[in-house]
């Protein structure tokens, strides 16, 4: 009779623990923050240059145009991929997180021919926390050979310490 009673509790606890297990917590919907370039020529973009979704930060993909020339710059895709990296670099600090804190890279090439020389200049950008990677190839805007476009977590407390 004893262990009847205990075989009953058992089943009671199991029961009401097994019941409320897929309860989940009330959790606030994460608010979407939609960040507008600081370049004038990109003021009226029909997309935002980073949307932050609670500490992470969504990047739209940039070129390498120089912001202060407005143009493209010379000497192949080694000098694109940099021109875009360090536009990489201006928006994140802008928003609160570095190059550091990169997590997903996804990177196209207007042809396959430029991957050794792209993947030279990535290295020095990302020496030791490599970012995961997509990279294609297709056909790009203004005449670029490289876009890039990356998802980077925001650091608390990070201050714009970027050095001209």
């Amino acid at each position: 009779m004893f262990l009847n009673k205990i075989v009953l509790i058992f089943i009671g606890l199991l029961f009401f623990s097994c019941s409320h297990q897929n309860e989940k917590p009330s959790q606030k919907p994460k608010e979407l923050v939609f960040h507008s370039s600081k370049l004038e020529r990109k003021k009226n973009a029909p997309f935002s240059e980073a949307v932050e979704v609670g500490n992470l930060l969504f990047l739209a993909g940039q070129v390498g145009i120089n912001p202060e020339t407005g143009k493209l710059p010379e000497g192949g895709i080694e000098a694109e991929t940099k021109q875009t990296l360090e536009n990489i670099k201006d928006v994140l600090l802008t928003h609160g997180s570095d190059m550091k804190h990169v997590i997903k890279c996804t990177v196209i090439l207007s042809t396959t021919d430029d991957f050794a020389g792209f993947n030279k200049i990535f290295r020095e950008y990302f020496p030791e926390n490599k970012p995961v990677r997509t990279t294609f190839a297709a056909d790009l805007l203004v005449g670029a050979k490289i876009e890039v476009d990356v998802i980077a977590v925001k650091v608390d407390g990070f201050k714009n310490t970027r050095i001209n």
